[in-house]
């Protein structure tokens, strides 16, 4: 993948529809590693998630006619609402896959922007083969959460953002579901020639592809329920992203629930932000590894907000 090419093209295809996201400094992460943390705030990005920026990469990217026969997707909700949203945005319609598991408050974010959402299996790898077969049968475009160059590449664009936004970047920290994430932004920065050090996280409730990067070959594992629902679930057999992860994560940190609860509350408690359990797998693998980034430049990305109201209440 020419990780150049595709994410700066996708940066200017995507800027009248997203927003540049903002880095800002966190004093006590930086107290706590000594060393400069640098919060890169997705969780301020339209519908509260950055998958707003791979979803709309790939819309624009189909034919005007494919397009407007309506796009078909399979979500656990931010990516389901980013393509809902670029749906509306583009004048098409938006037929959602989502798990049963999935939270209520999430499903009713995509039906909120105009999308029929349709509930498929108890994981999102079932979900996402409903949605395969449904939109192969209808003659529809089919917008992967993470297995899709377009996608990734759209991903990417944060780290476009980051090599304009910071001077240095010794580090990054990036939760990793499917991979398309961390394979864009990673992939983009290392393009450029940052020497950045990629440390990948998950939790350990759900952490397909971390397993599968050990096994050196996608795994069918079963997760179990977990605060970052955002990352949840399998891998896809043939998703390019596996190959990505590969060459651009250069370490991976699992984490328990209590870690991962502990990193929300410190986004709302310290900085005053609002994160969902996806973004605070990044900060609990930050804090368990912080020794490691001492006098170092490091970027946590936080990648979303979009945190059920329950569960907010119950954690804090």
């Amino acid at each position: 993948m020419d990780f150049r090419g595709e994410v700066e093209a996708a940066a200017q295809r995507i800027a009248p529809h997203v927003r540049e996201t903002p880095v800002e400094f966190s004093p006590h992460l930086s107290e706590v590693g000594n060393c400069r943390v640098h919060l890169k705030l997705e969780n301020l990005q339209r519908t509260g998630s950055f998958k707003l920026r791979g979803a709309m990469n790939k819309l624009l990217t189909l034919e005007g006619d494919l397009r407007g026969r309506g796009v078909v997707a399979a979500s656990t909700g931010n990516h389901g609402a980013a393509v809902a949203q670029g749906a509306a945005d583009l004048g098409c319609h938006a037929v959602i896959f989502a798990p049963e598991s999935a939270a209520r408050s999430k499903l009713e974010a995509m039906r909120a922007r105009g999308a029929e959402v349709r509930l498929a299996g108890d994981d999102c790898v079932l979900a996402e083969r409903a949605a395969r077969a449904f939109a192969e049968e209808q003659g529809l475009a089919y917008v992967s959460p993470y297995n899709d160059a377009a996608v990734v590449a759209g991903q990417g664009t944060i780290g476009w953002e980051l090599d304009r936004q910071l001077e240095k970047i010794d580090a990054l920290v990036v939760a990793v579901g499917g991979g398309g994430l961390v394979s864009g932004v990673a992939g983009y920065l290392k393009a450029v020639g940052r020497q950045v050090d990629v440390i990948g996280c998950s939790p350990e409730n759900s952490a397909v592809m971390h397993a599968s990067l050990a096994a050196g070959q996608i795994l069918d594992l079963e997760s179990r329920p977990t605060l970052s629902d955002g990352t949840a679930g399998g891998v896809e057999p043939d998703s390019i992203t596996f190959a990505l992860c590969r060459e651009v994560i250069d370490d991976f940190v699992l984490v328990n629930e209590a870690a991962i609860a502990d990193g929300m509350r410190s986004m709302v408690a310290r900085e005053h932000l609002l994160v969902e359990g996806a973004a605070g797998v990044a900060v609990a693998a930050y804090l368990e590894r912080a020794e490691r980034f001492a006098g170092k430049d490091v970027v946590v990305l936080l990648c979303g907000a979009n945190v059920d109201a329950a569960v907010l209440k119950e954690l804090l």
